[in-house]
């Protein structure tokens, strides 16, 4: 009997460690949703490495694989973690309460990892886990939805865009589920679903962060720095954006200079607007103001394109475009994001040293370099460049890069606050 109470011992203190673990891991909703971003990225970009080097082959096509895991399952997962922390701020509502976010977390980490095994299973696994993804948005989205109806302030325009550009991500979601299904259209299904859920999901709801975020940070950081955004921003960018997908979707590549253009000048004009104070501002600030620079950027690649197309000069630009806003935009946004949120929720003063910015650095070139991947086929006959050369060099850079942030800020996710 004694030696029995003395080997109950050792189990009950180990599971009071794992309780209080999970107790400070829960905390805050941004911890379990960046961990859980930062780690399916590395794993899916890892498993897109061995596709590319045929080291194994995957039973799903690229576009089911890459375009779908960075969108649905990837990035949203950090601003989900992001938005569960604001939102409620933004409508000065009560906090969520832990309970309910992890019901989220656990619900994107099973579909997360149902889709990453059944990449090497079953495409029937695929859509099942799929479908279980779609349903989680919805209660993501429901979650959201609910703290928006909730709240008397005035000031809701933010958070109404985030609703929306969710709602187009969901309806998008839903027509990739059903492009699973062999019939006639299925492929126009599928590429609306991805052109679609990229800039009308996951760009329209990073843009809407960027614009309330950036500019309050700075007039926190700079004195005197007042924000000048224009008032119909948003619905400006929408409609564009909604205007991209149908070309994109239907149209000829030369069409898309008819919503390119505008977006470009929009984007430039608004940036020229903001005056945002590049070189007068500490690290943690500049990484996000140069995440913005890449949007003007990456719409005028897409109007070079178009040109392109219109001369019929062969030019190959492979997903330049695409990649320059995920990449150069969406990962820069996200690390400069990221790093400060990470600090200041773990109660440290959010900053970058030497080491923050030589990984907001090493991320600009990984952005360089893939954009140099894409058009790397062009210089083939003169220069004898190998194109998967460069695309494997950028996706082992990019995973280094985010190993790097990860040894230091998951581990201060993983260990809690």
């Amino acid at each position: 009997m004694f030696k029995a109470n003395l080997n109950d011992l050792p189990l009950k203190e180990e599971e009071t460690g794992l309780k209080l673990w999970y107790k400070k891991f829960k905390s805050q909703p941004h911890q379990p949703f960046f961990s859980n971003g930062i780690i399916f990225f590395i794993l899916f970009m890892f498993l897109l490495l061995l596709s590319y080097s045929n080291v194994i082959v995957l039973n799903n096509s690229l576009l089911d694989y890459h375009g779908y895991t960075m969108i649905y399952v990837v990035f949203i997962q950090f601003f989900l973690g992001f938005l569960f922390v604001v939102f409620p701020r933004f409508l000065m509502q009560a906090e969520i309460h832990s309970d309910i976010y992890m019901k989220h977390f656990l619900l994107y980490f099973v579909s997360s990892l149902g889709i990453l095994i059944s990449l090497f299973l079953s495409s029937n696994i695929f859509i099942l886990f799929v479908v279980g993804l779609f349903f989680t948005h919805i209660f993501s989205f429901r979650l959201l939805l609910s703290i928006h109806k909730k709240s008397i302030v005035d000031a809701k325009n933010d958070t109404e865009w985030v609703l929306i550009f969710f709602a187009f991500g969901i309806l998008s979601n839903l027509l990739f589920i059903i492009s699973l299904f062999d019939f006639q259209y299925a492929y126009i299904f599928k590429q609306i679903a991805i052109n679609a859920g990229f800039y009308l999901f996951l760009f329209g709801i990073v843009f809407t962060i960027s614009q309330r975020m950036i500019p309050f940070f700075t007039s926190m950081k700079v004195q005197g720095y007042k924000v000048n955004k224009s008032k119909k921003l948003m619905e400006i960018v929408c409609t564009l954006l909604l205007l991209k997908v149908v070309i994109l979707s239907f149209g000829d590549l030369r069409f898309n200079l008819i919503s390119d253009i505008p977006l470009f000048v929009i984007f430039v004009k608004e940036l020229y607007r903001w005056k945002l104070p590049l070189f007068k501002t500490v690290a943690i600030m500049w990484v996000l103001f140069l995440s913005l620079y890449w949007i003007p950027f990456a719409f005028f690649i897409s109007i070079i394109e178009s040109l392109n197309a219109i001369f019929e000069t062969g030019f190959i630009f492979e997903k330049a475009v695409i990649h320059t806003i995920s990449l150069g935009y969406f990962l820069t946004v996200l690390i400069g994001f990221g790093t400060r949120v990470v600090l200041g929720h773990s109660g440290q003063t959010p900053h970058a040293d030497k080491f923050a910015i030589a990984i907001f650095i090493a991320i600009q070139i990984v952005a360089f370099l893939r954009i140099f991947a894409s058009i790397s086929t062009n210089f083939t006959l003169n220069f004898n460049l190998d194109y998967l050369f460069f695309i494997n060099l950028s996706s082992i850079l990019l995973i280094l890069g985010l190993l790097v942030w990860s040894s230091r800020y998951l581990k201060i996710l993983l260990k809690g606050n």
